[in-house]
């Protein structure tokens, strides 16, 4: 049997398919859409595939997302039931996240994007900062991402809480779980950072009500999924000056399109989905890893579960 690197982005697909064959030389790879024999492919990695693309294999096995987040598999309703998803967690993908938020708090704390703005206008005006302990950190979302970053953030000396829809259990991380405590949570935290797995029951999370419910000053951090967010609803509560900033990494719509209120907007900080990137070279081991597991019948893992959504 054989695998397929479905891919959007035409300069990773090669990539992949590179990787993947370094591991184990005689793995049968193709990339699509040059695929010579629809039916040997058993073993799909994707990320971002066309509509209906899997369809076009019948002996279609096993789908790995080619990153942690697996909702732009989900969303496609013509996949069989019988096919089973897997998702990615990678030690460097991790890291990389992780660091991330530990720059964009710091940023936060240090308000360097004020002094960038003062050094444009070429004036020296010294400003107060924020100590760690003076900055409560909550992260929505406990799962691999989140963890880490809960206990690094945690060991540089943030207060830190964790909320999932849930119940998690983290050594030393208070996790307050479900719709019933997601207010408490939010009223103990001054940087807000979304690591939630999108679905149908996190969509729009980030909403008005989110944003009245944490305190006045506080500053908001989107690495998970654009649409997580209600747009209109931060750009009100920035106006209204409840919330000092937000970092945001992903849109709802990528590349964010030219015009967008965020891009000039004085207190949003924009990267374009930069936040930790998913490397063909540390991820292809459990790729291949995967695909003879499955060869030999045996239990994959990071299996997804698609009642859940992650």
């Amino acid at each position: 049997m054989a695998i397929v690197v479905i891919v959007q982005h035409e300069i990773f697909r090669q990539k992949w398919a590179t990787a993947l064959q370094a591991q184990d030389p005689g793995l049968p790879v193709s990339v699509y859409p040059e695929v010579t024999d629809s039916g040997a492919v058993d073993f799909a990695l994707a990320w971002r595939p066309p509509q209906g693309v899997f369809n076009r294999f019948p002996n279609l096995k096993v789908i790995a997302s080619a990153g942690a987040g697996v909702d732009h598999i989900l969303k496609d309703p013509d996949i069989s039931p019988e096919i089973t998803i897997t998702r990615v967690v990678d030690r460097q993908l991790t890291h990389d996240m992780t660091s991330y938020l530990i720059a964009q708090v710091y940023g936060y704390l240090r308000n360097l994007p004020g002094y960038h703005d003062l050094q444009r206008q070429e004036k020296w005006q010294p400003g107060k900062y924020l100590m760690e302990r003076q900055a409560r950190i909550g992260i929505m979302g406990m799962g691999v991402l989140g963890q880490d970053a809960a206990l690094k953030l945690r060991q540089l000396g943030f207060p830190v809480k964790g909320w999932s829809r849930s119940p998690k259990e983290v050594a030393g991380i208070e996790v307050l779980a479900g719709e019933a405590r997601l207010k408490e949570f939010l009223q103990h935290t001054d940087v807000l950072i979304c690591l939630l797995p999108l679905t149908a029951k996190t969509r729009n999370i980030l909403n008005r009500q989110t944003f009245q419910a944490l305190p006045g000053g506080a500053f908001v951090i989107n690495v998970a999924r654009g649409e997580h967010l209600v747009e209109e609803d931060l750009l009100a509560a920035l106006e209204s000056g409840h919330l000092a900033g937000a970092c945001l990494d992903v849109f709802r719509e990528e590349p964010l399109p030219q015009g967008h209120p965020f891009w000039r907007h004085p207190n949003i900080i924009i990267t374009p989905h930069v936040a930790s990137i998913t490397s063909p070279e540390s991820v292809a081991p459990q790729i291949v890893a995967n695909y003879h597991r499955l060869q030999r019948g045996e239990p994959l893992q990071n299996v997804v579960s698609r009642q859940a959504g992650y």
